[in-house]
Order: C-alpha cells, then structure tokens, then sequence
C-alpha cells in the first residue's frame, strides 16, 4: 500500500503571512506553485496555507487590492494535517470526508504537502486498489490525534479534526463489519439451501 509519503510534493513553499497578496502571485508564477505554506508566527503555532482558490475566491471576487490585501486576511489556517506512514486510501478518505483538497505531511517537522491531484496522478489506485486495515489504520490515527492534540491543545480547530477522523473510521470499520456479516450469512444461507443434508447446516436449521 502507497503511503503519504510516496506521493506527496517535498517541494515546500514558504510565505508570511504578512505578505501581500500580490507577492504570493508572484511567489507562485515564479515557483510554479498553486499552493503556498503559510509560516507560523511561532513555534507553538500551526501552519497555514494559501491556495490560488482562496486568492480568487477571497480577494479577486470582491476586488480587493492585492497590493493592500494581506496573505493572512485570504488564507486557511490552520491546516489539515496528515503522517507521513499514512495510507493513500486512509487520506483520500479522510479528503472527502473533511471536505479538503490538500494537507500538510508533518512528522516532527513540515515534510511536504500532499494533494488530490497527488493521490489522481501518483498513486496505484488503479493498478492496485487497497481497501483500507482499519484495526492498524484507527490505531495510528488515535496516535496521530493524541500527538496533535498534545501539540496544538485540545480545544485547537485541528485537534477537533484529528478525532473527527479517528470516529469517522470507526464508523465505517462498523459499517463495513456488519456488512460482512450479512453477507457471511447471507453465504451460508445459500450453502445449506444446496447442502441441507450437511452437519453443520441441520445445526442451524434446529437453531
């Protein structure tokens, strides 16, 4: 299975957040970038993004003065976190269900950022699609969140999303054990249909 890591972008491009809109553009022309890490103000802070989305959507659509306008007024903050040993699936379902389009990989320190257009155009879903192992895949989150909440406190935005996550996972490990059951049921149930002189499915006829 493809991890974070495998896919994500190492290439980190760093803004203040008291920079102009004007000078994120040309930040992001001149780096080839979409997508701009917002440095944090200090060390116990988080990280921040800026998207052209958020500039156009933000700024542009309501004719701000991007010579005026700062990186801070427009941008996402504070931002999606994933671990590097994450599972692609495990972060394109924690993607959708969040509703986001990109977060930062952090282990220790900033890594890299890792995309929709990422998971699309750099991973072996189609070659090899995984479903996900929620019993290791729950664990790690409960990890993860227990670090980020230790960082960031626990009545931070991205503590709340952390454990979002994790009972999100639980629900769908839920879901998806019941549906196995129903369908393991469903399977013996046609068994004995074909096999009624069979032990085990006199047994559970007399139950």
């Amino acid at each position: 299975m493809m991890r974070a890591e495998d896919i994500m972008s190492r290439e980190i491009v760093v803004i203040r957040g008291s920079a102009t809109i004007a000078e994120a553009v040309d930040l992001m022309k001149g780096k080839g970038q979409f997508t701009l890490i917002v440095d944090r103000c200090h060390e116990n802070d988080t990280y921040g993004t800026v998207s052209a989305t958020d500039i156009v959507c933000k700024a542009i659509a309501y004719g701000k003065d991007p010579k005026q306008t700062r990186v801070y007024e427009v941008m996402t903050k504070p931002s999606v976190i994933v671990h590097p040993d994450w599972g692609v699936e495990y972060v394109a379902r924690l993607f959708a269900e969040i509703g986001v389009c990109r977060a930062l990989v952090i282990k220790d320190q900033l890594v890299g950022v890792i995309s929709i257009i990422d998971i699309l155009t750099k991973s072996d879903f189609i070659e090899s699609p995984q479903s996900l192992m929620f019993e290791e895949t729950i664990q790690k989150a409960i990890e993860d969140a227990r670090a980020i909440c230790a960082t960031y406190g626990a009545g931070s935005k991205v503590c709340t999303v952390a454990w979002n996550a994790v009972e999100e996972l639980q629900a769908e490990a839920a879901h998806q054990k019941a549906e196995s059951m129903v369908s393991a049921k469903a399977t013996f149930e046609e068994y004995c249909a074909a096999n009624p002189d069979a032990p085990e499915c006199r047994i559970y006829y007399e139950d």
